[in-house]
Order: structure tokens, then C-alpha cells, then sequence
């Protein structure tokens, strides 16, 4: 009699379970097969756990919360001592009247950068840090072999490692963006223009640009380099000599060719030229120069300009689209550099032989 019952019961339940099991079998083999019938999205699915599991990763990682409240901090720093002690500054500033929520990220009191000078120093190590381990630390684990062992395609994996940094940064620097919107609003009262918010966005979008930069710099060197520290000492040198020495050579490279004081318009409008050519190597150099034209509608032009280029010329503020097309070359050449470095962890990551671990 027990038998009985229990075979009625063991009956009962596998007649229950057993559609969802084999609708699950077959799922996962026709996905291994690679005929995916009439269910396409599957083939996104791995791809989708990756980017996610490399989001968590980040969140959950002790460097990725220490940075992210280091620059938090910073900006909203300098931001309410602005607020706080520097607001006649900000409203009785007559070159930039008409754009007080601009002003928010570009001026300070005096005992704190402003906010963008901490967005172009510390945004760098940001990125470093997001992906200077991307690729080393998981082959020293050996689960990069065991990941590849899978029916999941190689470049898969570079490419969730930088979806996944990007969709990071992005998040903190457009909190960060309206953070400082909503801090404005209260303590001005009055919101933002549509002119002020559309130009904090687009400043927010090649501030996320910059940062990938340095993000796809790191990851170049961990697909290039084994260990990690090494991966992350170069991406410090690259930073440090941008941002300390190349200006530094720069300085000695400008003194040499430095006219005299008697030399005509033309020489010294080619002094000034070599000088804006030299400094368009940086990285952070593109940025700055990117910055103060968004965020500061009455900047014109970024490099020298000759005296029959100034007559005539009205002390105005540039529409949007002007900003937008001054530093486009600069915009231009940022991103090609962000994708150079993309390109090259790329073909570096498709070519490397990676072995198991036993």
C-alpha cells in the first residue's frame, strides 16, 4: 500500500516538473547548437549576465567605493563652499549673468578647484581603476580558460568588460551632474535654462568620453600585461606624464623657439601656434579645452588668432552649436584616441593564447 502511494506521488510530481525541465534542456542545447529558432534573444543572454556580473563586481569592490566617494566629495566640496561663501560671485558676474547653473561647475571660491578641474584630475584614476585588472586578474585566477571553455565568443568578454565600465561611469557623473543641478535649484530658486541643462548634459557626455579613454588605456595594459600592479603602474606613468612632464618637455621644446621682443606679428602668431599644437597631445589638454568652451558660452576660440581675425568681433556669448562645433576637433580627436586604445586591447585579446591553469 505505502508503494502504492508512493508511486502515485513520484508520478504526479515528475508529471509536473518534468515540461519545465525539458523546456530548459532544450533551450540551453539548441543554444549550444547555435539554432536558435524563432527565439533570438537568447543569443543576448550571456552577454547580458556578463555586463552584469562585471557591474556587480564593480559595485561590490572596495577601489570602485573609495574613488567614487572620494569624488563625490570633492565636487560636492567645492560646490557648497561655492554655494555657501561664493554666491555674490555667481549672481553679480557680469560676463555669465544669464547662465548661473554654469557657473556652478566652473567657479569656486577660492579654496577649492572648481568642479570640473576635480573631474579632469581625478576622472582619470576613475578609469584606471575600473579596468587596469580587467583582464589579468581573471586569467592569474584561471577562470578566463574556464569562461573561453564555454560556447560564448571570445570578443564577448572584452566587449562586457567595457560595456560594463561605461555604463559605471556614466551613472556616477550624471549623478554627479544633477546633484549639482538640484543643489543649484534650492539655494538659487529658480531652474536651470534649457540652453544651461542641455549643455550640462553634453558636458556630462565627453566627460564620460574622457574617462573612457583612460578605461580603455587600462584595459589595454591588462590584455598586454600579465601581472596586474604592472598593468596599473602604467596606466599611472601614462597619466603622470601627461599630466606632469609632457607639459614640462613641452615648456622646454616653446622656450627654444621663443622670439625676441622685436619680432614681427607673424613670427609670434606661429609662436603661439606651435604652442597650441604642442599641447593638443594631451588628453587632459582636449578636455580642459573642451570644458571652457561648453561650460563657458562666451569663449570663442581655443587657439591664437591674428589682429584681422579680432576686428570686428562682437564680446558675445556662442550659441550651442557654435560651442559644439569649436571644439569639435578636439571632441573628434579624443574619441579616435579612446577607440585607438579600444582597437588595440582588441587585437591584442583575439591573438593571446590563453591555457588553463593545469
Amino acid at each position: 500500500m505505502k508503494n502504492k502511494i508512493v508511486k502515485r506521488a513520484t508520478s504526479k510530481l515528475t508529471a509536473i516538473k518534468l515540461p519545465k525541465w525539458i523546456s530548459h534542456i532544450n533551450s540551453f542545447s539548441l543554444f549550444n547548437n547555435g539554432n536558435l529558432g524563432s527565439d533570438s534573444s537568447l543569443a543576448l543572454s550571456p552577454f547580458k549576465v556578463m555586463v552584469q556580473k562585471e557591474i556587480t563586481d564593480h559595485i561590490r569592490n572596495w577601489r570602485f567605493i573609495i574613488l567614487f566617494a572620494l569624488i563625490s566629495l570633492a565636487c560636492m566640496g567645492t560646490l557648497f563652499a561655492t554655494l555657501s561663501d561664493g554666491m555674490k560671485v555667481l549672481v553679480n558676474d557680469t560676463t555669465e549673468n544669464n547662465f548661473f547653473f554654469l557657473n556652478l561647475f566652473t567657479k569656486s571660491d577660492g579654496t577649492l578647484p572648481a568642479y570640473f578641474v576635480f573631474v579632469g584630475f581625478l576622472g582619470p584614476l576613475f578609469g584606471i581603476s575600473l579596468g587596469f585588472d580587467a583582464i589579468s586578474s581573471e586569467q592569474n585566477r584561471g577562470t578566463l580558460s574556464r569562461v573561453l571553455a564555454q560556447p560564448i565568443p571570445r570578443d564577448s568578454i572584452l566587449n562586457a568588460k567595457f560595456l560594463a565600465g561605461i555604463i559605471v561611469i556614466s551613472v556616477m557623473f550624471f549623478a554627479l551632474s544633477f546633484l549639482v543641478l538640484g543643489a543649484g535649484l534650492l539655494a538659487l530658486g529658480i531652474p536651470p535654462t534649457a540652453e544651461e541643462f542641455i549643455r550640462i548634459m553634453v558636458y556630462t557626455v565627453l566627460s564620460i568620453v574622457y574617462v573612457s579613454f583612460w578605461l580603455n588605456l587600462s584595459i589595454l595594459f591588462s590584455v598586454r600585461f600579465r601581472q596586474s600592479a604592472t598593468s596599473a603602474l602604467s596606466g599611472i606613468a601614462v597619466w603622470l606624464f601627461f599630466t606632469i612632464f609632457y607639459p614640462l618637455i613641452a615648456n622646454l621644446i616653446i622656450k627654444g623657439y621663443e622670439p625676441s621682443k622685436y619680432a614681427s606679428p607673424k613670427a609670434i602668431y606661429f609662436y603661439e601656434k606651435l604652442k597650441f599644437y604642442l599641447v593638443q597631445i594631451m588628453p587632459n589638454e582636449l578636455f580642459d579645452e573642451i570644458t571652457s568652451a561648453i561650460l563657458v558660452p562666451s569663449v570663442r576660440s581655443l587657439g591664437p588668432l591674428t589682429t584681422e581675425q579680432m576686428q570686428g568681433a562682437i564680446p558675445s556669448s556662442l550659441p550651442l552649436g557654435q560651442s559644439i562645433l569649436l571644439v569639435w576637433p578636439q571632441f573628434t580627436g579624443l574619441l579616435a584616441l579612446t577607440l585607438l586604445c579600444f582597437l588595440f586591447s582588441y587585437l591584442l585579446f583575439m591573438k593571446r593564447e590563453i591555457r588553463s591553469r593545469g
